[in-house]
């Protein structure tokens, strides 16, 4: 999840954009809506906007894609936005912020989705609010805004009755309802991850590990700052944030504030599973040296008794016995079987004990 962020040359002026080359072209999506009517258009040429930016309604400008210097110069024209408001939707990832501007505000928030369970994915949505509108920038093609989508077409709830922030709210929220299964899948590999460390601990297990904390730290970093912007948008008379909004701007503040508790709850289970590897590698080490221990110790008398008879001195009575040969073998194999039963009623021959 974490990449270097796209700087501008040194000394170049306020406002310049620095375009990935990696990035995608744009694509642009249209919804413009009233009480009664939606009117849903993909948009071929950036141009087009100039005339649904004047029509009756809400309009939703969702651009997918930062890859086209030319048509993000075009949308900042048609709907004045500011120059440092584009660069900093451009030139990700940015510190997720509100700004007020004379003619619109900015909030830029970072949104995750599932992907690959190893490395969700995660990029900068930056949201302008305006007069009438809302456009949203999106690093890549895909997100999780769809029942957004569905709720204007189907009018489901309040959001085509009230104004452009009450859309950027409900854009918001969606984004942040995007981190609750993130973590839970995080959750239940973190039990999994429990149970193989318990079971057999080995190198791959703690690379994992590593990884799962270096996420959560990337979700951490994400979302602090994004509670904050969150509080800004709350307590502060924000252009375009109108009061019947601010109610449910706090909801979405404390869903926040849950999401990070959860990334803090996993992060500290993340961090006592070093502990535990640690712990059931010395285990496993010591459950070896034991059986080694054993072992040696039970040689330890049948070597003395081989040594004893291994000796090259002339009188030694019992080499001249016949049966000297068997009862050294049962005198050693004795020993040997006398000593695994002590160790048997000791619980050492036994697992954990």
């Amino acid at each position: 999840m974490a990449r270097r962020r796209r700087r501008p040359p040194p000394g170049s002026p306020p406002g310049h954009l620095a375009i990935d080359p990696n990035a995608p072209p744009p694509r642009i999506r249209a919804i413009r809506y009233t009480a009664d009517a939606v009117d849903e258009s993909e948009i071929a040429r950036a141009a087009e906007l100039d005339a649904l930016r004047s029509k009756e309604g809400i309009l939703w400008v969702d651009v997918q894609g930062l890859g086209d210097e030319g048509v993000l110069l075009e949308i900042r024209r048609i709907f004045g936005i500011h120059d440092l408001a584009l660069a900093d939707a451009v030139n990700a990832p940015q510190r997720p912020k509100a700004d007020a501007y004379e003619d619109h505000a900015l909030l830029v928030t970072r949104m995750v989705r599932e992907g690959d369970p190893r490395e969700p994915v995660a990029e900068q949505v930056s949201i302008v609010i305006g007069q009438r509108f809302v456009l949203t920038l999106q690093e890549r093609y895909g997100d999780c805004l769809d029942p957004v989508r569905e709720r204007i077409r189907t009018g489901a709830g309040r959001i085509r009755k009230l104004d452009a922030d009450y859309l950027a709210y409900a854009i918001l929220d969606a984004i942040l309802d995007g981190y609750f299964p993130v973590l839970e899948d995080l959750g239940e590999r973190l039990d999994a991850l429990e149970n193989r460390i318990l079971a057999r601990p080995s190198r791959e297990t703690l690379a994992e590990i590593f990884q799962v904390r270096r996420l959560l730290l990337d979700l951490r970093r994400a979302m602090w700052p994004q509670r904050d912007a969150l509080n800004v948008l709350i307590r502060d008379e924000v252009p375009w944030i109108g009061k019947k909004t601010r109610p449910f701007l706090r909801d979405t503040y404390d869903h926040a504030v849950h999401i990070l508790e959860i990334i803090e709850g996993h992060r500290e289970i993340a961090a006592s599973f070093i502990d535990v590897y640690l712990s059931s590698l010395s285990n496993r080490m010591n459950e070896v040296m034991k059986v080694l221990t054993i072992i040696a110790t039970i040689f330890i008398p049948l070597t003395f008794i081989a040594g004893v008879y291994g000796m090259n001195f002339e009188h030694m009575p019992e080499l001249g016995w016949k049966i000297g040969y068997p009862l050294c073998w049962l005198a050693m194999l004795g020993v040997a079987a006398g000593m695994v039963v002590y160790f048997w009623r000791k619980g050492w021959l036994r697992k954990g004990e």
